[in-house]
């Protein structure tokens, strides 16, 4: 293992997480990152009736009797929610503040279709500050911004005596559902200025170059493959985001989508003219023939009033006055991270 805090510091700014895993911000605390499945080991799925097949042989290996969903009100989960055993409890996350996005009622609409147990888990700004050291903790790196709330629920789950969470995370990953990332074709300057989530040399003093990561997609000398880049660097983030939670928690996970992919070339041109994730799209209809697709939601923060009054970092590694003009989003991901240097100080 090498020691950098400087790379960490950028790659977490980047891309959410440290993507080198045999560099660690401090000797003896080892980043626990999500193990993405080889492309080679996935089901290739060329249809909505395959998408179905897969879900049903890869669920007919979990015990569904102990197992729990993580629904919200996009198809994704909503898809997996029609495969839970009538009775099986579904956690919907609410955010408590003003400017929060409600999903609940999509949700519960989900369960009354399939009989399930709705369960809403209220997740507050101070629920977030009480836990967000331990995930940080067990993960040997700052937190990613849903973090918190997945892990609030399944301690929630937990509680309930559940074992297994069934979630629906990388479907947007798998079939084309990121559709502002997939919305041209980009050249290579112009996708790593798209991606990056917060550029480390508008707030870190010593930044370092994380291009690395992007040169392993290049194509030619000015294209990217982004759709491989979203496959494999997005979705391992976001993944993480979930899996760390839930590890916290001593709760198994299953998420079918991860072990599927695309038999063919995405459609472009269909996810533009506004079919993203249009397999599930299909799979979806089938299933809820009676209602209209959700638009897509990501997993919802509100960022922008819960950093609103936050004054930045203080620490040194960090240049003054770094927030000014930083989305909600930058600015919880700069928390995240001064807070887990402060533990690291203290561990």
């Amino acid at each position: 293992m090498k020691v950098d805090k400087n790379y960490c510091m950028s790659s977490y700014l980047c891309f959410r997480y440290v993507a080198d895993p045999e560099i660690v911000f401090k000797e003896g605390v080892k980043h626990d990152d999500h193990i993405p499945i080889p492309a080679e080991d996935k089901m290739p799925c060329r249809s909505a009736d395959d998408i179905d097949q897969c879900i049903k042989k890869i669920l007919k290996d979990v015990d569904l009797s102990k197992a729990a969903i993580f629904l919200s009100g996009g198809m994704d989960s909503a898809i997996l929610a029609s495969y839970m055993p009538k009775g099986a409890k579904a956690y919907t996350a609410r955010c408590v503040a003003k400017s929060a996005i409600d999903e609940t009622e999509r949700a519960a609409e989900y369960c009354r279709v399939n009989g399930l147990e709705h369960i809403i888990v209220d997740v507050t700004w101070e629920d977030y500050l009480n836990t967000m050291d331990d995930l940080m903790r067990r993960d040997g790196s700052p937190f990613i911004p849903n973090e918190p709330q997945a892990y609030v629920m399944a301690r929630r789950a937990a509680a309930d005596g559940v074992s297994t969470i069934i979630y629906g995370d990388c479907a947007d990953t798998e079939f084309g559902g990121m559709d502002k990332l997939l919305s041209r074709d980009w050249d290579y300057a112009g996708w790593i200025e798209r991606f990056t989530f917060l550029d480390p040399r508008k707030v870190l003093k010593n930044p370092v170059d994380v291009g690395m990561v992007y040169d392993r997609y290049r194509v030619g000398e000015n294209g990217i493959d982004f759709i491989k880049f979203i496959s494999e660097v997005y979705a391992e983030s976001a993944t993480g985001a979930l899996t760390n939670g839930l590890k916290l928690a001593n709760l198994s996970f299953v998420d079918p989508f991860e072990k599927m992919k695309m038999a063919e070339t995405l459609d472009l041109q269909r996810v533009r003219s506004g079919e993203s994730k249009y397999l599930i799209r299909e799979l979806f209809k089938k299933k809820y023939p009676m209602l209209n697709i959700p638009e897509k939601i990501g997993m919802s923060r509100p960022a922008e009033e819960w950093m609103k009054d936050w004054e930045g970092p203080k620490r040194e590694e960090f240049l003054p006055g770094c927030i000014e003009g930083l989305s909600g989003e930058q600015k919880l991901l700069l928390f995240s991270l001064e807070r887990f240097l402060n533990l690291l100080d203290e561990s």
